[in-house]
């Protein structure tokens, strides 16, 4: 049974969301540093089912509006809610939503064992590539060193890149990288080649 819906509540925190978003947009020089608390509002936006109050028929079309470029965003800042402390969340406005969200993979890999002060401190005294590849290393134990791939891609071609990488994490498993998943999608697709075929041969 769905949730009895608050709509005073509701109204309140969707508001504030798209205060956020907006308030994001305006201050470019302080963007991303009140990302727990719209981690905090979207979570409790999916859990009392507030879309309704906007005629919306599920909690993802509710992020493909407020969030058209990306979800995986989204469902970043919601794990940083769900999986940090509260004591180690005070503190992440210094370290920025990207490292929080390598922290967040850490917690739910570690439960109760996570050693928020330790891995903290990584976050704000290690550049991000760096502290990136300590997330990686302690995730999957590989410390085969990596290299950034820059290509460009036109934005209606985000939503089906997004989604593969969505779908693929969901299979493989959401502590891995999104490198991973975007090899693991190649070899599937290459699984499917028939190498030995001429590529400019089609059949009559």
């Amino acid at each position: 049974m769905p949730p009895k819906l608050d709509e005073k509540r509701a109204q309140f925190v969707l508001t504030k969301i798209d205060q956020i978003l907006d308030w994001e947009k305006q201050t470019e020089h302080e963007r991303d540093t009140r990302f727990v608390e719209l981690g905090r509002y979207l979570c409790e936006v999916r859990a009392g089912q507030y879309w309704r109050c906007q005629n919306l028929s599920s909690f993802d079309d509710y992020l493909a509006r407020k969030f058209p470029e990306s979800r995986r965003k989204a469902y970043y800042l919601m794990s940083i809610h769900e999986q940090l402390p509260k004591q180690a969340r005070k503190e992440l406005k210094q370290v920025g939503w990207w490292k929080a969200a390598g922290l967040a993979k850490v917690a739910r890999r570690e439960g109760e064992r996570f050693k928020s002060a330790d891995w903290l401190h990584k976050a704000q005294t290690m550049p991000r590539r760096e502290f990136e590849d300590e997330v990686e290393k302690y995730l999957t134990g590989n410390s085969e060193p990596s290299e950034l791939i820059y290509f460009k891609v036109y934005r209606s071609q985000l939503p089906v890149i997004e989604q593969a990488l969505e779908i693929a994490a969901r299979m493989l498993g959401s502590d891995k990288s999104r490198g991973y998943c975007l090899e693991m999608i190649c070899a599937d697709f290459l699984a499917g080649v028939n190498v030995g075929a001429d590529p400019d041969n089609k059949a009559a």
